[in-house]
């Protein structure tokens, strides 16, 4: 099994949220994780706001910021390209989308069409999720709405 984590889900890997423990055990089961380019920037605003919001946290944010910087090689990182964008701006008119998680489905389909293995899904929007499950993806954490 491939996991594919939108932005919302691979901060649940680096910070304790709900969902964290089953995300990590999706993540130490599957074969591979893969991830949008962009989850890079978005992974390091969040971690941003939440440090503007709760200054108290800055040392677990700095090391969720590191252990981030450390486990990224290691991830497949689907690149954004003209071919990714121009499916992403048909899933935001097909599923009413915003953009980015438009960008994130449509990597998350770019993977799965080019592996045989079983891909999940991990994101935490209700419409991403029902969008990915259409689209013949499992749902990661467990398989809900």
């Amino acid at each position: 099994m491939i996991l594919f984590c939108d932005t919302s889900a691979l901060i649940k890997l680096y910070l304790r949220e709900p969902e964290s423990d089953a995300l990590l055990a999706e993540a130490g089961a599957a074969s591979a994780v893969v991830v949008c380019r962009i989850a890079w920037a978005e992974a390091f605003a969040a971690i941003a706001r939440r440090a503007r919001e709760v200054p108290a946290d800055s040392a677990v944010l700095d090391e969720a910021r590191r252990r981030l910087q450390t486990h990224w090689p290691s991830y497949l990182v689907i690149e954004v390209t003209q071919p990714l964008v121009e499916l992403a701006g048909e899933y935001a008119d097909i599923f009413a989308l915003r953009g980015y998680d438009s960008v994130q489905l449509a990597a998350a389909r770019t993977a799965q069409e080019a592996t045989a293995e079983e891909l999940r899904f991990a994101c935490f929007d209700a419409r991403l999720r029902k969008a990915a499950r259409f689209l013949g993806m499992g749902l990661a954490p467990g398989d809900r709405g």
